[in-house]
């Protein structure tokens, strides 16, 4: 009988852990298949334009305007997943950040412009996280949604409801030369 109860047990608890699992996934399944945001820049050649060309002001606005209203890639609602990125806090109360972006590379959002809403994040916390500062590198773990938000330093495409963060630091190269 007992151990009837124990494989009971066990068979009730595996589908519970798994539940519990986080997806890693890259920042390239962030952005729809068939996106092209270059597609109505080709008959335009920037490298011919001056900075204070109408037309550069122009092609920039443009940019600017697809960018924030990128699309989502409709099957990660509900996702859980598992990334790593920088953090751009929102705003910070006593030390402590319930609110930041997470952003693909290092410097997104800080200079302009930011990077396409379907490369940002907006990662909420139930409970606020000390220590996180502009630009940390981080794995974040939660449910992803498809949810824009308009902030300070950009449109973000997704939400993500924050189940874990730890730090990230990327393992070195096999050769042990960094590309750039």
């Amino acid at each position: 009988m007992r151990k009837l109860l124990l494989l009971l047990t066990l068979s009730l608890a595996l589908p519970l852990h798994a539940a519990d699992e986080f997806r890693e996934i890259k920042w390239e399944a962030l952005v729809p298949k068939d996106w092209d945001p270059a597609k109505d820049f080709k008959a335009l050649n920037l490298g011919k334009l001056q900075d204070n060309d109408p037309r550069a002001m122009e092609a920039l606005e443009k940019m600017k305007a697809l960018w924030d209203a990128a699309p989502t890639e409709p099957t990660l609602a509900g996702a859980r997943i598992k990334m790593p990125g920088f953090a751009i806090p929102l705003e910070n109360k006593g030390g402590k950040v319930s609110e930041f972006l997470l952003v693909p590379y290092f410097g997104a959002c800080i200079h302009s412009p930011p990077p396409p809403a379907n490369q940002i994040i907006h990662v909420v916390s139930k409970k606020p996280l000390a220590n996180l500062h502009s630009m940390d590198t981080v794995w974040v773990s939660g449910t992803l949604s498809l949810q824009y938000a308009n902030t300070p330093w950009g449109s973000a495409g997704y939400r993500l409801t924050l189940d874990k963060m730890e730090n990230y630091s990327p393992a070195p190269p096999k050769d042990g030369v960094r590309k750039r």
